[in-house]
């Protein structure tokens, strides 16, 4: 224990300066060219702030091709990582979903805004419901969406419950869901840990999810088949 907290002493200065910097570049960038233009910036960047941290990454599975999408990528939630486990692996812009607290951090909060993630508020329907619907105007304008159906960070490492919206989202737009698992990220930091432990995490992308697969399910069936699939993929 002693260990993984020097050894985290040490990188977080590491990663700090590197994710400031970074930052302010890039919301430079964002607002010079905007969000959708800049995607292989973002892809750079995501991957940088991995390696900061001293994490090993490695993209696994069938990578969707572009032109075949828009696509929903569901995936399970553990870490700070996570974010960034998904836009240094996916070749093309996508939005999403973030807790409304998220907007108020320094720094973070407002390359939330630039880049164009959608603030969602889960424990007032309303609002959550407008911006589910927002996130269905993006899919239907043919962009891809990332959303944690979990809502939130896991505390235990296991997979846990997964909300509804994500899937009233599928069936609302009929988009091809791609389950990704992000394997190695709650070990290498968690919702419980500041620590950072070094190590290996990967993007492991399932097999895609086309409506004609799931039309005829109800929301329930759907969520757990999704669950299944990133569990499956975790455990491999």
């Amino acid at each position: 224990m002693m260990i993984k907290t020097l050894v985290s002493i040490a990188i977080i200065p590491i990663w700090t300066a590197v994710f400031l910097v970074g930052c302010v570049a890039y919301y430079l960038m964002l607002t010079l060219f905007g969000s959708k233009n800049i995607h292989g910036v973002s892809r750079m960047l995501a991957r940088l702030f991995i390696f900061s941290g001293f994490q090993r990454f490695k993209v696994q599975g069938q990578v969707p091709d572009k032109k075949n999408g828009p696509y929903l990528y569901l995936f399970n939630h553990g870490s700070i990582f996570d974010p960034f486990m998904i836009i240094g692996a996916v070749p093309h812009y996508i939005t999403g979903v973030g807790s409304k607290e998220q907007f108020t951090w320094p720094v973070w909060g407002s390359i939330a805004k630039k880049y164009g993630l959608i603030s969602i508020e889960r424990k007032k329907i309303n609002s959550a419901v407008k911006s589910l619907s927002a996130l269905e105007d993006a899919i239907n304008n043919g962009i891809s969406a990332a959303i944690a159906p979990e809502g939130t960070r896991t505390v235990t490492g296991k997979i846990n419950e997964f909300k509804k919206g994500p899937f009233h989202v599928a069936f609302n737009t009929g988009v091809t869901i791609i389950p990704v698992a992000l394997k190695g990220a709650y070990n290498a930091q968690n919702k419980n840990d500041w620590r950072i432990n070094p190590g290996k995490i990967q993007t492991v992308f399932g097999s895609p999810i086309e409506k004609k697969d799931y039309e005829k399910m109800d929301i329930d069936t759907l969520s757990n088949r999704v669950k299944r699939e990133i569990q499956k993929m975790i455990d491999n």
